[in-house]
């Protein structure tokens, strides 16, 4: 018998336009002779299956549930799709656990640590995993550009400390741009990290489980076109070179590799995850930036492209991704 599976899609951030992208994919690439799949739309004025004829049926919170034909429909398991609020922060997994139904993605705690990028960096440091140097502010605290400058050196980025997408985010090159990428960040999010610049090569690497083991993608390199790997250079077809496999010496990518597993387990995480690193050359350090827990899926996004330079296809790794929720 198939096996029933809800994959989620929308969300309550401005990521829901790449959450649609995803579900895309998704749709395209289930095994339909091993899975029942269902698209579930939760956005802020309800949750929603929508059907093949795009009539929206209400989802049952209280079970999770949805009345089709006079049957009442209950699902085996969830594949997470929504990327920022509610899939990414771990307020949908504690639902999901409370209710008992498995889903492919990282649980409450490591959602919620890895959504906010200043507590990333923090466990990831307290690993001895480098990290840029960085400053953490709420929006209610008094912010001196001033004390920000006598801490850390310039360039800087300032980002909103919850979210993805680079939504929100600036480059900082002179004092007279930080109270304005301050405020930018702010419009996102309550709370922001403002991190130095590490010079060298972006490097973003996938990782999965397949059954117990841990498993690296090829890693790729990103090359923007513009000064940083913003919102329009990540979305807009030509602004950046996304190489895949990177063209990069065996011995630093066996070190990203290396550090990428190791993070997935220091994380606790659970099914895919896309983790940023940047490697500098005179250091030789290789740098974390953030993880992604439920990194884009639309077709050219990083991780399909990882999928297929590692020789196997979408429909095999969504085959994993499912059956990991069983083991």
């Amino acid at each position: 018998m198939k096996k029933q599976i809800a994959y989620l899609t929308g969300g309550f951030s401005g990521e829901a336009v790449i959450s649609y992208e995803t579900a895309k994919t998704i749709e395209a690439n289930v095994d339909r002779t091993r899975y029942d799949l269902y698209r579930i739309d939760i956005r802020k004025d309800g949750w929603y299956y929508v059907d093949q004829n795009h009539q929206e049926h209400a989802i049952n919170k209280n079970d999770f549930s949805v009345q089709l034909h006079g049957n009442k429909l209950t699902f085996d398991a969830v594949l997470c799709g929504i990327h920022g609020t509610p899939g990414e922060d771990g307020k949908l997994q504690g639902y999901f656990d409370l209710i008992g139904i498995p889903y492919t993605a990282c649980g409450v705690a490591s959602s919620a640590i890895t959504f906010n990028k200043r507590y990333t960096v923090a466990v990831a440091s307290m690993s001895g995993i480098p990290v840029a140097k960085s400053l953490h502010f709420f929006m209610h605290e008094k912010i001196d550009s001033k004390d920000i400058l006598a801490q850390l050196q310039l360039p800087l980025f300032v980002k909103p400390n919850n979210g993805g997408s680079s939504i929100g985010m600036s480059k900082v090159t002179n004092a007279g741009q930080l109270d304005q990428a301050i405020a930018k960040a702010f419009k996102e999010d309550d709370q922001i990290l403002i991190e130095e610049f590490i010079s060298g090569r972006e490097f973003t690497i996938g990782v999965y489980k397949n059954g117990n083991d841990i498993i690296p993608l090829p890693i790729t390199e990103i090359v923007s076109k513009k000064d940083f790997f913003d919102y329009e250079a990540k979305y807009t077809t030509g602004m950046a070179d996304e190489i895949t496999p990177a063209p990069v010496e065996e011995t630093v990518a066996e070190r990203v590799r290396s550090q990428a597993k190791r993070l997935y387990r220091l994380f606790d995480c659970k099914g895919v995850v896309r983790i940023d690193f940047i490697y500098n050359k005179e250091s030789n350090q290789i740098f974390m930036l953030e993880i992604n827990t439920v990194p884009g899926q639309s077709a050219n996004s990083l991780v399909p492209q990882q999928i297929r330079a590692s020789g196997s296809n979408m429909k095999a790794f969504y085959s994993a991704l499912i059956e990991s929720c069983f083991h």
